[in-house]
């Protein structure tokens, strides 16, 4: 994993040599200053991650990663696992939440079978990057052999320079798999750090005894992989998941590439968290879409220092939130861009 920690050290901070300039330009645009809030926030934030104050975003696409959990055996979720399989397959032929608002947002929605149980046929919105089918009990050992998480890892990088080749301008993050609030409860515990039942949610559905039984799952999951005292990347390969693992990557290989990932909930939150261990620069480059309703998410982004865009008390995971959110950071772009100055309008300013 010295390969990881290396290329998560070598991510710079943005510029903020451009903050000025940029501020400038809106202050200009034909509004009171400071009228249009946030947007302005996303606006900036934005060129700082391009570092240029003439903002380009035109392509947009979610990568949804999709992976099995071996803690599925436990009863952690409401839902059978083969329901990954399943919504995977409702995802390539644009049935899921994700792919409408994909849609209607502009934006490329690709999957990516990172460790499903089951095969697929090839289809052109499918990215075949499985490591194995589902990660091994938690339970009863690491979630992940170090070789199998630097895979999934990698799986990701390749999808950030993928994106970064085909022009994409901006990234958002989407998952797929029953059973994943499991390892990304047991990874917010150990990297926030924090009490398991403060983080430790309904997922699909859970009823409140239930919830607390999952809760203990974990916990004796953390005791056996020793999880509490490891590094954020052995934290990862003892109780996380592949498309958790894919998410890092993702993220990593987008902030190489200067391309702006935006964040979706709960599960998403749980790379992103282990990111910023690796390197807390690399939040310079995260939106973080939306507050999850699930257990312990806004725990998470108290602790980072966050504020979501949304807060719609959605909890349903695939990239959702990451739609709706570029949807908005698309439109404070184009105000940046496309909205005429106060000298370009002859518009009187404020005295």
């Amino acid at each position: 994993m010295k390969e990881i920690i290396e290329l998560a050290k070598n991510i710079n901070p943005t510029d903020k040599n451009l903050k000025e300039e940029i501020q400038k330009h809106q202050d200009d645009l034909t509004k009171p200053q400071g009228s249009l809030g946030r947007l302005e926030n996303f606006a900036e934030k934005f060129c700082l991650i391009q570092n240029t104050t003439k903002p380009a975003l035109q392509k947009k696409a979610i990568y949804t990663f999709a992976g099995d959990h071996g803690i599925a055996e436990e009863g952690v979720s409401a839902f059978p696992q083969a329901v990954t399989y399943q919504m995977v397959l409702n995802m390539i032929t644009e049935g899921a939440a994700v792919n409408v608002l994909s849609k209607h947002g502009g934006i490329e929605n690709v999957i990516v079978d990172i460790g499903v149980i089951n095969e697929f046929a090839d289809h052109p919105l499918l990215e075949k990057k499985k490591v194995k089918e589902g990660t091994a009990n938690m339970l009863k050992g690491p979630a992940m052999t170090e070789e199998e998480c630097l895979q999934a890892i990698k799986a990701g990088i390749d999808c950030a320079e993928a994106a970064a080749e085909k022009g994409v301008d901006i990234l958002g993050t989407g998952e797929m798999g029953i059973a994943n609030t499991t390892p990304s409860s047991a990874i917010y515990a150990c990297l926030l750090p924090c009490p398991v039942y403060d983080v430790t949610g309904a997922g699909t559905g859970l009823s409140e005894d239930k919830i607390k039984i999952k809760a203990e799952i974990i916990e004796k999951a953390l005791e056996i992989n020793n999880a509490k005292d490891k590094n954020p990347l052995e934290v990862l390969t003892s109780v996380g998941g592949f498309e958790i693992a894919g998410i890092l990557g993702l993220i990593l290989g987008a902030a190489i590439r200067k391309i702006p990932v935006v964040v979706d909930g709960f599960i998403s939150s749980a790379a992103a968290l282990t990111a910023v261990r690796l390197n807390e620069d690399i939040k310079d480059y995260l939106f973080f879409s939306h507050l999850s309703k699930e257990k312990g998410h806004i725990r998470l982004l108290e602790e980072l220092n966050e504020k979501p865009i949304l807060n719609l008390d959605m909890r349903l995971g695939e990239g959702t939130g990451a739609a709706l959110a570029i949807s908005i950071i698309e439109a404070s772009i184009k105000i940046y861009n496309e909205m005429a100055t106060f000298s370009s309008a002859g518009v009187t300013e404020k005295s």
